[in-house]
């Protein structure tokens, strides 16, 4: 039987249609074509990009030249610039800033044919000390107000190159959906003195079903009200509002948890498009009580069509149940 689910923070509605329920395979499309082509990621393209904000190097090579393992630069094509002033005016009625930011790329691996799912659990370390390195130095730009990071893999997923890499945008303004997450966790919190998210882990841990797997750190799960097949998140254990707060000893464990999650998506869905996320509290605003730091994948199985853009809702053929109990089944030993 068909059923609506709320979410809980920021009170969205869902449909999980279950008369439509599928099976991981039903949602498997034909492979892209992977065309070969000059990649300006690979090594020994160094200078195509533009010049390195970061990167983990020995220390006896060069600035953008090869020997790196993980490397960050400027966006070549960015959305915002860091050379304008974030100026506000206004446009008759509208609202206006100048397009102020920074768009980064975080290129993850040397190895032009890998992909974050099958890199290594070490490789993956080093890409989260990349993206943490990074939120911490933007953090003290008074200019900037949110800084989001995220990925696309595939080309159905907004990637324009093969070859693994995330990206980061700090904006001088916070994100709608952002401001939602906080406001609705802000509501929770004061009227039952809990975080809404302390209390997600807490129950998906208690009733185990949407619960995919979890280590000393970190949970992995299908939220209730998945708008999407296979929609994950992956949420610290233990309280904390800000990402780049993160420990040395979480971020092995966070490796751990997003390498495994990431590799069984890819089995099961036999390497689907998908988008991740990372949601992380806001600088200068007191939250730290109520918003908890989290990670969403979603991988790009379904189509957002006519109902979903008019009505708000979203219709997800896959019971996160269902999908929980198909992850938690793919194996993720090394082959």
């Amino acid at each position: 039987m068909p059923e609506l689910r709320k979410d809980p923070i920021i009170k969205r509605w869902v449909i999980i249609a279950t008369e439509r329920a599928r099976r991981p395979h039903d949602f498997i499309n034909a492979k892209e074509k992977v065309e070969s082509a000059f990649c300006p990621f690979d090594y020994g393209n160094e200078h195509t990009t533009p010049p390195e904000v970061m990167a983990f190097r020995p220390a006896d090579t060069a600035k953008d030249s090869p020997g790196w393992w993980v490397r960050v630069v400027q966006n070549k094509f960015p959305a915002l610039d860091s050379s304008v002033e974030p100026e506000r005016f206004g446009h008759g009625m509208y609202d206006v800033i100048k397009g102020f930011g920074t768009h980064e790329v975080i290129i993850e691996t040397p190895d032009h044919n890998a992909s974050m799912a099958t890199l290594s659990y070490e490789q993956i370390k080093e890409v989260i000390w990349a993206y943490k390195e990074r939120h911490q130095v933007l953090e003290k730009d008074i200019r900037i107000k949110y800084i989001l990071i995220f990925k696309n893999h595939g080309r159905e997923a907004g990637a324009s190159l093969v070859h693994s890499h995330s990206q980061l945008i700090a904006t001088p303004i916070v994100p709608k959906r952002v401001a939602e997450e906080i406001a609705g966790s802000a509501e929770y919190y004061r009227f039952r003195e809990r975080c809404v998210y302390c209390d997600m882990v807490n129950q998906e841990g208690l009733e185990g079903t949407r619960v995919v797997e979890e280590n000393s750190d970190f949970i992995a799960f299908e939220p209730f009200a998945a708008r999407f097949p296979f929609e994950t998140w992956i949420l610290p254990k233990v309280h904390s509002c800000n990402f780049g707060e993160i420990s040395a000893s979480q971020i092995d464990s966070f490796s751990v948890i997003l390498k495994n999650m990431l590799l069984r998506i890819h089995k099961a869905l036999d390497n689907p498009p998908y988008n991740f996320m990372l949601h992380t509290g806001i600088k200068g605003i007191e939250q730290s009580d109520h918003y908890h730091w989290h990670l969403e994948i979603v991988p790009r199985l379904t189509r957002v069509a006519g109902f979903e853009w008019g009505s708000g809702f979203y219709i997800n053929p896959m019971p996160p149940e269902h999908a929980a109990m198909y992850l938690r089944e793919v194996s993720i030993e090394e082959e």
